[in-house]
């Protein structure tokens, strides 16, 4: 069942839409707090990337301390965020410090002199406008060991994320202006 989040986003939206032109920074940050909140992971634990200008890597956008970290090749063949892209449909993976994956953006620190711990478990959705896919979001948990991160992500978490996310397209074009 569709979350409450959904309607909250949309309106969101509709008013970053409806705002644009009065020249505001569009930050996603209050978009990673409702999908946080949906999803039940702090917000460090989710990202939102979009794919650069010159189409051939993804960076984050959002949260703001993730910003300007670095970028990932579309290429990689490491990067869940850039095989999202690349397969066009979401994934979800319940042992992800298992598999081969890049880490660079694990290593950003949530706060002052606090690293991130690793990725555990992952969700990840291509953010698609007409057949383009423009961005990815991710929602992971983290923590030192897998017990200690929480239940596993399910498939209806990941149709969930799908939803809650899709809204997101129009300000993915505007932050990238």
């Amino acid at each position: 069942m569709p979350s409450e989040h959904i309607g909250d986003l949309k309106k969101w939206v509709s008013e970053l839409a409806r705002r644009n032109n009065e020249g505001e920074a569009v930050r996603l940050n209050r978009a990673v707090e409702m999908i946080s909140k949906d999803s039940h992971v702090r917000s460090h634990e989710v990202a939102i990337l979009g794919i650069t200008a010159e189409e051939g890597y993804l960076r984050l956008l959002a949260p703001d301390n993730f910003r300007g970290v670095g970028q990932t090749p579309l290429s990689s063949a490491n990067s869940l965020a850039a095989h999202t892209v690349r397969e066009k449909r979401p994934e979800l993976i319940n042992r992800f410090s298992v598999a081969p994956h890049a880490s660079v953006f694990e290593a950003v620190p949530i706060a002052d002199d606090v690293r991130s711990d690793p990725i555990q478990k992952i969700m990840s959705v291509p953010l698609i406008l007409g057949s383009t896919v423009i961005s990815v979001v991710q929602v992971s948990r983290k923590g030192k060991l897998l017990a200690e991160t929480g239940p596993d992500f399910t498939y209806p978490q990941l149709r969930e994320l799908k939803a809650i996310s899709d809204p997101l397209a129009p300000c993915i074009i505007l932050c990238k202006e």
